[in-house]
């Protein structure tokens, strides 16, 4: 990637959008950004501010300091940005509250468009608990009636949450994006990579700037990990462990359990048995809550449910994050022994997982690129809004791919499907497993519902082309993203 800017499209519109409006309006707008560590929330605003032709200061907070250290530093980053008129009018001694800092910071707005950005505002908070109730005095009496667009951002997706939650006093003042990763087809563009190795590349990296920026352009995904292996402090290891780190500090229960789904224990018996080490299993009192907050408050743990007609159990649970899960899954290992000086023995760890691993892992971004399709017409069935899998209480079958009109519970199945994401093209036995799982999902009409072959390498030339309604192969899948 070696620096370059790749994708946001969509998210520059959106800032673009919102600083037309204040130019339009001539009063303030303000947008909170979240997001995990290293997806490029700064990157984005930095790339926003430098193409939008307008004076801005751009102030990063720094964990640890106190109040009238983060306030002085400020202030040093407004007086020498492009906002201040005279610069030399400003105040050379730090006022003792962010009150008087952001009243400051009012009085050095143009009558122009400006824009002010603060990365990393947990921070603040965490610092100085009246800055929340600061910034909206602030707001409300002084900065909001200047035509300036006010950028929060912040990695602590939790206390980026409750910024602007009803309870807190910025409730209602700004809008929200929650900013994602690169899709699997701006990581391919990111990397130069052609459609399976960029699907590989996205599995492997999470979509995440903060590793794709290692990334030699034109480089396979296992010769980067290799590549990787030589350096412990390498982002493919640093990224995930930091992220494991700020979150999860302590080894508490919420990191046993995640520690658990990471391994790959997706059901709720097996995690609470996981987590439960050596002393039984968690019990579900404390488990149900623990889960609860990985999946709702923290984002870091998906659920999901079996899609038919009927009810269905048991619910799966896996980490969202894809770099997350394969480091909790493989590169955590690799990372020790890589630690030990032994990259060699690291790589060909990761090596012997990774085919498995990625079998599983490529599912929910199968299943997402068909609902992309669907939503775009792309299908043959307009109707299709969810994709999901199927399964029993046995896990005897499993069906990968069920498209749908709603999800858990389907008034109708359009399609069923399988997904082979080996070397080999999907085969006459692949196909028999189809056609004997497929009609074991509840709602399943052979003369209605359709079949979906997704495989990585297309189909073998022995399959007739009328086997499946649909054929997908890896430029399928990444096409949907564009």
């Amino acid at each position: 990637m070696a620096g370059r800017f790749v994708g946001r499209a969509s998210e520059l519109a959106l800032l673009r959008k919102r600083l037309d409006s204040v130019a339009q309006s001539r009063t303030g707008t303000a947008l909170a950004i979240r997001g995990r560590r290293q997806v490029g929330k700064s990157r984005l605003t930095q790339e926003f501010c430098d193409a939008a032709g307008v004076p801005y200061v751009f102030f990063t907070a720094t964990k640890g300091l106190s109040p009238v250290e983060a306030i002085g530093a400020f202030l040093r980053e407004v007086r020498e940005s492009g906002l201040p008129s005279d610069p030399g009018a400003l105040p050379e001694n730090a006022p003792g509250s962010w009150l008087d800092a952001l009243r400051v910071l009012a009085a050095a707005l143009p009558d122009t468009p400006s824009i002010v950005v603060f990365d990393e505002l947990p921070w603040l908070a965490e610092q100085d608990e009246a800055f929340d109730g600061a910034l909206q005095t602030a707001w409300d009496r002084l900065l909001s009636r200047h035509p300036v667009l006010l950028v929060m951002l912040g990695s602590d997706i939790h206390m980026m949450e409750r910024l602007t939650a009803y309870d807190r006093p910025f409730y209602g003042r700004a809008d929200n994006l929650v900013l994602g990763p690169l899709n699997p087809a701006e990581t391919g563009q990111a990397v130069g990579l052609d459609a399976a190795d960029a699907v590989d590349a996205y599995l492997i990296s999470g979509g995440l700037p903060g590793i794709l920026r290692s990334w030699p352009v034109g480089m396979s995904p296992l010769p980067f990990v290799e590549q990787e292996c030589a350096d412990p402090a390498a982002p493919l290891f640093s990224v995930p462990e930091a992220t494991l780190l700020a979150e999860f500090p302590l080894p508490d229960q919420a990191r046993r359990v995640l520690e658990a789904v990471g391994s790959g224990d997706r059901t709720y018996g097996a995690i609470a048995a996981a987590a439960g080490g050596g002393k039984g299993p968690l019990a579900s009192g404390a488990l149900s809550p623990l889960l609860q907050q990985l999946v709702r408050e923290k984002h870091v743990v998906a659920v999901d449910q079996p899609l038919s007609t009927r009810p269905g159990k048991p619910n799966l649970y896996r980490i969202a994050d894809s770099n997350l899960r394969l480091y909790l899954a493989a590169l955590r290992s690799s990372q020790e022994l890589v630690r030990r000086g032994r990259p060699e023995a690291a790589f060909q760890m990761f090596a012997r997982r990774w085919e498995t691993w990625r079998g599983r892992a490529v599912e929910p971004l199968v299943r997402d690129s068909l609902e992309l399709a669907g939503a775009s017409g792309a299908l043959p069935w307009p109707e299709v809004e969810t994709v999901g899998g199927w399964w029993n209480r046995q896990f005897n079958p499993e069906v990968d791919l069920v498209g749908a009109d709603r999800y858990p519970v389907a008034r109708r199945l359009w399609f069923a499907g399988s997904i082979k994401w080996l070397k080999s093209p999907f085969d006459r036995h692949d196909l028999a497993v189809l056609h004997r799982r497929a009609p074991q999902v509840p709602g399943f009409e052979p003369d209605r519902t359709g079949l979906v072959i997704v495989s990585m390498n297309g189909v073998d030339s022995h399959i007739e082309r009328d086997s499946a309604d649909v054929v997908w192969n890896a430029a399928d899948v990444i096409s949907a993203y564009i």
